[in-house]
């Protein structure tokens, strides 16, 4: 689950939430869902294909996201997120399209890796 507190910076020009949010946050939790899955395994996942319907405006308060797998594959994982705001209504619904990759896999030129540091650093 993951939750996210609302403010103007998130909007889009009419005032209201701007979709790239709800696409991110169905991207998040599902990946996270995903990697948390097959990571034990020495695997990791990247999205393919995120699906996200917006059903509801939303201008301030909190969103919550909650992933749920439909189906958990060797090679492929399928989520599907529903985020809520605070009166428990559905503002949006995804669904994500998940590659799992074994560990040594390399990904744009570069074996993949979780890269632990920050802008800071």
């Amino acid at each position: 689950m993951a939750r996210l507190e609302i403010g103007p910076q998130h909007h889009q020009p009419y005032g209201v939430v701007h979709g790239g949010v709800y696409s991110s946050m169905v991207e998040t939790a599902a990946s996270v869902g995903a990697a948390l899955h097959v990571m034990p395994q020495g695997r990791h996942t990247v999205g393919l294909e995120n699906s996200t319907t917006f059903l509801r405006a939303t201008r301030d308060g909190h969103l919550t996201a909650r992933a749920t797998p439909l189906a958990r594959g060797r090679r492929s994982h399928v989520w599907e997120v529903e985020i809520r705001d605070d009166e428990d209504r559905l503002v949006a619904k995804g669904r994500v399209r998940m590659l799992c990759l074994e560990g040594d896999a390399e990904l744009a030129g570069e074996q993949v890796s979780v890269r632990t540091s920050t802008a800071a650093d």
